[in-house]
């Protein structure tokens, strides 16, 4: 997604099965979802989740907030101030996690950048890391012009885009009825990345199963089990076209406007990203 950083074990079938959008540009692919579903191996076992089941503020086990580019401006050219553990911004209720963006100025904040509008981002970095897995992440996206959310990864070694990007799902408010993801990386990031868009015309109104398959002879894309993307490891021990042999950690946030984001609609305020939990599965 950015380019700054410098209840059930029955998920999801036979994975040679499915019909593939692959090795698209991000802007350039769309998927009508249809064929079998995809069912985890039986070799594979829950190692880590948020179920985001106590409320309040989100476990600091598990997350950390990313604030550190307030002051000058997030990357992009995107228009939200991200704050430090807010509950008007973050908080676990109801078994969700819900990232919420104001229309709001918080000019009495030390690192004010100008910002009209307010949200979160947690971050896993140093708390929960992982090589290789399925992730699933189960949510509900927000609608309105302006909206930029987001479930994705960053390597955490190096700077982008070598540390390598995996985004699990990405969502556009403009763009109410589908979702993406994409791989960014030295060889293919910024306008060029591999990435498809899927339909999903239910996405701000209904929770969906978003899904990523990270072996490492290749990376897959799902939503509820329907494949839709997929980048292949070319063998040659290349870290400009495959830097996923390391460690990742998890990013959740909600951005408004940007390159993506586009133009904001000042009306939609609050708008909410819902998450009901973040589950990692690895072979056993």
């Amino acid at each position: 997604m950015k380019r700054d950083y410098v209840k059930a074990h029955t998920i999801l079938a036979a994975i040679a099965s499915v019909i593939l959008a692959s090795c698209a540009t991000h802007d350039n692919s769309k998927i009508e979802p249809k064929g079998e579903r995809f069912t985890l191996p039986a070799n594979y076992e829950l190692v880590w989740a948020d179920e985001f089941d106590q409320n309040g503020l989100p476990t600091p086990n598990n997350w950390s907030y990313d604030t550190g580019l307030n002051k000058r401006g997030w990357h992009n050219r995107e228009k939200q101030y991200y704050s430090q553990a807010k509950l008007e911004n973050s908080r676990v209720e109801n078994g969700n996690l819900i990232i919420t963006a104001r229309r709001e100025r918080l000019e009495n904040a030390p690192d004010f950048g100008g910002q009209n509008y307010t949200s979160a981002r947690l971050v896993s970095r140093g708390k929960r890391e992982f090589t290789y897995g399925f992730i699933e992440a189960r949510a509900k996206m927000p609608c309105g012009a302006g909206t930029w959310p987001a479930i994705w990864m960053l390597g955490n070694q190096g700077t982008w885009p070598a540390m390598g990007e995996i985004d699990i799902v990405e969502h556009v408010g403009k763009r109410p009825n589908e979702t993406s993801s994409a791989l960014h990386m030295t060889a293919h990031h910024s306008s060029h990345p591999i990435g498809a868009h899927i339909s999903v015309p239910s996405a701000c109104s209904e929770f969906h199963n978003y899904q990523v398959l990270w072996t490492p002879q290749k990376i897959e894309f799902f939503v509820d089990g329907q494949k839709f993307n997929s980048y292949a490891n070319d063998g040659r021990n290349n870290d400009a076209t495959w830097p996923y042999h390391r460690p990742q950690f998890l990013i959740l946030n909600l951005a408004i406007g940007g390159d993506l984001g586009g133009q904001v609609d000042d009306t939609i305020f609050p708008r909410e990203l819902l998450i009901e939990y973040v589950r990692v599965y690895q072979i056993k």
